[in-house]
């Protein structure tokens, strides 16, 4: 069991991935209005591949990476081009924070997807905290007003459902795969597949965005390097509830780069979903910990 100082290390490394991706996504959001989604998403993907690469041959575990179950890489490879091509196409409209709202239904719908895809048993007690999670949903896209049908928040609701399958089958590869194969096919995948995909409307990088998508590479694989490291070195019940840090940062970016903030609806409809991945989260330690005594 992880001690005290091992736990802070965890938490120090989950914040500091949570900048990582923040920033990241930050350089998302300024790139978006200028190419293509999925270019967008090509151009992410390769910005980090060179790092990936360079990690992977520092660590040695080259040989690792064709003993993998390639059906299910691909598959995650479809999925990671699909959530990164929504997500930036739903951050061309709706503020960081806003985005991170709605991307928080994610650890609510991996409880849910469980059941049918892992044999999973889900309480009552966590049904009814993913159903508040989805009210929560609902308060931030207003039923009524033109949010309900607004493109970009269900990009991003759409990212988010991708991104709970492919958690999914990541629980799933691990048992057979290293991560780092899981990190350098996932990084190929999407930057080949989504350029072959925006190819035909490709458009010439500007200059002067070359510096943002250095930092989206950097900061990208750095946030993967540190969230690894995170929940290798504490408890995930611990270290997980931190991720939710992101929608302050969120907020600060919003503000710092774009003088937009939502409104007090759509942050209540946050809190409302950050309250239930919380109680999730507390709850799935109370039930591993009744497993393992």
């Amino acid at each position: 069991m992880p001690n005290k100082n091992s736990s802070i290390r965890g938490i120090t490394a989950m914040l500091m991935a949570v900048c990582l991706f923040s920033l990241m996504d930050a350089g998302l959001k300024l790139l978006s209005p200028h190419y293509p989604a999925l270019q967008v998403t090509a151009m992410r993907a390769m910005a980090s591949l060179p790092f990936v690469v360079v990690y992977i041959f520092l660590r040695g575990s080259v040989a690792s990476l064709l003993k993998i179950r390639w059906s299910l890489h691909l598959l995650r490879g479809v999925l990671g081009i699909s959530m990164l091509a929504l997500f930036t196409y739903g951050l061309r409209s709706l503020p960081l924070s806003e985005a991170y709202s709605l991307f928080f239904i994610a650890p609510l719908l991996i409880t849910a997807l469980s059941v049918p895809m892992l044999k999973e048993k889900v309480g009552a007690a966590r049904w009814i905290a993913i159903f508040v999670g989805l009210l929560g949903v609902l308060i931030v896209l207003r039923p009524g007003t033109q949010n309900l049908v607004s493109l970009g928040s269900l990009a991003v609701l759409g990212a988010a459902v991708c991104y709970s399958v492919s958690a999914i089958g990541v629980r799933i590869i691990s048992r057979t795969d290293s991560s780092d194969s899981m990190v350098f096919w996932a990084m190929t995948m999407i930057a080949i597949g989504a350029g072959c995909l925006a190819a035909p409307n490709w458009q010439p990088i500007e200059h002067r965005h070359f510096i943002v998508l250095a930092g989206v590479g950097i900061t990208g694989f750095f946030g993967q390097v540190a969230i690894t490291a995170a929940f290798q070195k504490g408890e995930a019940s611990v270290i997980a509830p931190f991720e939710y840090s992101a929608l302050a940062l969120g907020l600060g970016l919003d503000w710092l780069l774009w003088r937009t903030l939502p409104d007090t609806i759509a942050l209540l409809g946050a809190l409302v979903i950050v309250a239930s991945g919380l109680y999730l989260i507390r709850k799935e330690k109370t039930h591993v910990e009744a497993e393992h005594p």
